[in-house]
């Protein structure tokens, strides 16, 4: 199933691609961190998913901040710019970021 993801995400992601990635967010951030965006990255994606701008930037600064970490493998740091790039946009836009 591929998951279309607003706000300049390229191409579908498949669902297994994004819990590959929590796997790796999960072990990069703190739990608390980790709470707050699981329900995107845990494997148990049910699309929709309408993230309000707030929540979408606040997403967007913690995939960042676990695509800087140095624990973080170089090819899933790159989707999590890719997605926290499209969080943000979305949050500055005013809009909600759309996973469909």
């Amino acid at each position: 199933m591929g998951v279309h993801i607003s706000h300049g995400v390229p191409s579908t992601r498949s669902a297994t691609t994004i819990a590959n990635l929590g796997k790796h967010l999960a072990h990069t951030l703190s739990s608390s961190e980790w709470r707050e965006i699981s329900n995107l990255f845990d494997g148990r994606l049910y699309t929709p998913i309408y993230t309000p701008p707030r929540q979408a930037g606040r997403i967007g600064v913690l995939l960042t901040k676990a695509a800087t970490s140095p624990v973080m493998a170089r090819e899933w740091a790159q989707l999590a710019v890719l997605l926290a790039a499209a969080a943000s946009k979305a949050a500055k836009a005013g809009e909600n970021w759309k996973w469909e």
